[in-house]
């Protein structure tokens, strides 16, 4: 299955058949759907009066296809304004001159048409045709189509994206790895040399002096407490068991897209717990790359369904 984004746009229109002196029997619909990103399904309808009565049936029909975004539905007939008005032809409006001039020659004081009632008088003239709802709901499943294609090339992209962060992490995990087994022998042998040093001194001092046993035993205590204070193997496991999930859920495809949310912050967590166990700069360094490319992860799944 396809990984969507909340990302889309799609329109189309239906043009009418002319009759023979070359007037459209049947108005020309036209319609666009256009979405963003937002935590839930959240549709909007820009439509004219007369074609209100087919959004129950849009809204069924997007929300079968359609699980997140923010999601704006356009429609209307062509020449007729979004309010539900068209444009008068020139021989309504001559007919409505003719009529108001027979008026006013027998009632001299007639106030003359104005604009909104000669628009609200040719809406009022022509009905629409029977049919032009299921026309309407045709024109949308070839929009739905077309929109649902967009989103899913977007999301491609967005899924190869995130396919190539996961690689650079993983690297970066695998970089990270091998530093702690020799942070800890390093400290160690500083230590080891520390207590020696403890002891050359004390033995030239005329002091006790402790055994060569006894600094070994308390320089690899004071270098197991280093380690457990520096051990990252938990954080890189975690990490890794987040990146093994995150690439099942691309591959899944779906509505994925606030499950890979929730572990994008997971990333995060271990990257920040990685960088203030760090002891060396090469490790401090590695964390700051994880966190670069977990925000830049974070950015882009949250534009997916």
């Amino acid at each position: 299955m396809a990984v969507y984004s909340m990302t889309g746009y799609a329109t189309a229109q239906y043009g009418g058949p002319a009759d023979e002196a070359g007037h459209e029997q049947t108005p020309a619909l036209g319609m666009e759907i256009r979405s963003v990103n937002s935590r839930f399904l959240d549709l909007a309808f820009k439509m004219s009066d007369e074609l209100r009565g087919t959004e129950p049936a849009l809204r069924e029909l997007l929300g079968a296809r359609l699980k997140r975004g923010k999601v704006e539905v356009r429609a209307w007939i062509e020449g007729r304004s979004e309010g539900g008005l068209r444009a008068p032809s020139p021989g309504e409006l001559q007919r409505l001159v003719g009529l108001q001039d027979s008026i006013a020659a027998w009632h001299p004081k007639a106030a003359p048409l104005t604009v909104a009632e000669i628009l609200q008088l040719t809406a009022r003239q022509q009905a629409l045709p029977s049919g032009l709802h299921d026309k309407l709901i045709t024109l949308a499943q070839t929009v739905l189509d077309s929109f649902v294609d967009a989103r899913e090339r977007e999301g491609q992209r967005l899924a190869t994206m995130l396919q190539d962060r996961l690689s650079q992490l993983r690297q970066l995990a695998r970089e990270a790895q091998p530093l702690i087994p020799e942070l800890v022998a390093q400290q160690r042998q500083r230590f080891i040399d520390r207590w020696n040093e403890a002891l050359g001194a004390g033995n030239a001092g005329g002091t006790p002096a402790l055994s060569a046993d006894a600094v070994q035993e308390r320089a690899l205590a004071e270098a197991t407490a280093f380690a457990i204070r520096i051990d990252v193997a938990e954080e890189l496991t975690r990490l890794d068991s987040h990146l093994a999930e995150i690439e099942r859920l691309i591959r899944k495809g779906g509505d994925v897209g606030k499950r890979l949310d929730f572990l994008i912050q997971e990333l995060h967590r271990e990257a920040n717990t990685l960088g203030s166990k760090s002891s060396s700069l090469e490790l401090t360094r590695i964390s700051v790359d994880m966190k670069v490319l977990i925000e830049q992860m974070r950015e882009q799944v949250q534009n997916l369904e």
